[in-house]
C-alpha cells in the first residue's frame, strides 16, 4: 500500500482501539416516495452527528459540497460513489475518484450488489473504482450487498452470502469492506479472520430500539471486525448526537449496550426492564430492502 492510501487510512482509523465508529447519510437518491426522517434538513442533521464525534461520515459529493465547510478537518470525510436499489432499477455512478479526491476526503465508497443478473456488471463497476483510485492514492471502501431474487428482490443476511460479499470485495482490491452484520458473533467472526483487509459492518435495518441497535454493536465488536457504521439507527434517533456517542462507547470502549446508554445519558426510565429507548417510527428502508409502503429503498447503512 502506497503512502498516501495509508495516511487517508490513518486518518479513518485514527481512534486508539483501531476500530470505526462512523456515520452514514447517503440515503437520498432511490427513496421514491418520501425522504427518510431524521435527513430532511441535511445541514441540522450533520451538525447533531459532528457533535457526537464519529470517526467518518459518508454522504454524496453534493451534500459534501453544500454542508460541510463548517466542518472541514474535523471528522474524515468519505464520498458515497455509487448509488443502487435492491432490485437494481437504479444503479448510477454519481462520482469519480478524481472528484473525491478534490473534496478532500479520505476515501471513496462504492456501494454494489452482489448475486443476482447485475453481479458482473456490479464487480466491474467497483474493480473499476479500485484501479482509478490506486493510481491517486486513495482508500476504497467497498459497500457489498447480497440479495436473493426468488421472490422479489431483498438484502440476504446469511453467512454464505455474507461471505461471498466480503470475497467479491477482496478479489476486486477494496481496501475496507462493509457488509451486513450476519446475526451471531460465530458466523461473522470467521467472515472477518479470514478477510485480509479490514472488515466493518453496516447499522442495519431500523431498530425497534436503541437498545437493540447496541446490542447487535456488541456483537460486532466481539466478532473482531473493525467497527461499524451506523445510519437510521443513529440520525433517525431522538437525539443523534447521544445516540451517536452511544454507539463510541460500544465500540470504542467496549462497553455493553446497558453501559454505552447510561455512557450517553440514555439509561432506561427507573423500573423500565426491557424494550429500551425507542427509536422514533419512521418510513425508511427495511430488512426486505422496501420502504414502508412499497417503493424500493436505497441500499445504505
Amino acid at each position: 500500500m502506497d503512502l498516501a492510501k495509508q495516511i487517508r487510512l490513518s486518518r479513518i482509523f485514527s481512534h486508539p482501539s483501531k476500530r470505526l465508529c462512523s456515520v452514514a447519510v447517503d440515503h437520498f437518491v432511490g427513496y421514491r416516495q418520501r425522504l427518510p426522517e431524521g435527513l430532511t434538513n441535511l445541514s441540522d442533521a450533520i451538525r447533531q452527528l459532528v457533535e457526537g464525534k464519529p470517526d467518518a461520515i459518508t454522504m454524496f459529493k453534493g451534500v459534501a459540497k453544500g454542508t460541510w465547510s463548517p466542518y472541514a478537518g474535523s471528522v474524515s470525510l468519505i464520498i458515497q460513489a455509487v448509488s443502487f436499489t435492491v432490485d437494481d432499477s437504479i444503479i448510477q455512478t454519481l462520482a469519480e475518484p478524481e472528484e473525491v479526491l478534490r473534496l478532500g476526503a479520505d476515501a471513496i465508497a462504492v456501494s454494489i450488489g452482489v448475486r443476482g443478473p447485475n453481479e458482473g456488471k456490479f464487480l466491474g463497476i467497483l474493480a473499476e473504482n479500485v484501479a482509478r483510485a490506486d493510481r491517486i492514492g486513495l482508500p476504497v471502501i467497498a459497500h457489498i450487498y447480497p440479495r436473493d431474487f426468488s421472490n422479489g428482490a431483498k438484502i440476504v443476511f446469511d453467512h454464505e452470502n455474507i461471505m461471498w460479499a466480503v470475497r467479491c470485495g477482496v478479489e476486486c482490491g477494496a481496501d475496507v469492506i462493509k457488509v451486513p452484520f450476519t446475526g451471531t458473533v460465530e458466523s461473522f467472526r470467521e467472515i472477518v479472520a479470514t478477510s485480509p483487509v479490514p472488515v466493518v459492518a453496516a447499522g442495519g435495518p431500523r431498530s425497534e430500539t436503541l437498545d437493540a441497535a447496541l446490542e447487535m454493536m456488541v456483537k460486532v465488536v466481539e466478532s473482531g471486525a473493525r467497527g461499524g457504521t451506523i445510519g437510521r439507527n443513529v440520525w433517525g434517533a431522538s437525539d443523534p448526537t447521544l445516540a451517536l456517542q452511544a454507539f463510541r462507547a460500544v465500540i470504542h470502549g467496549g462497553m455493553s449496550a446497558a453501559e454505552a446508554l447510561a455512557h450517553a445519558g440514555l439509561s432506561r426510565p427507573r423500573g423500565q426492564a426491557s424494550g429500551g429507548v425507542p427509536l422514533p417510527a419512521g418510513r425508511v428502508a427495511g430488512r426486505d430492502g422496501k420502504q414502508e409502503g412499497g417503493a424500493n429503498g436505497l441500499v445504505a447503512a
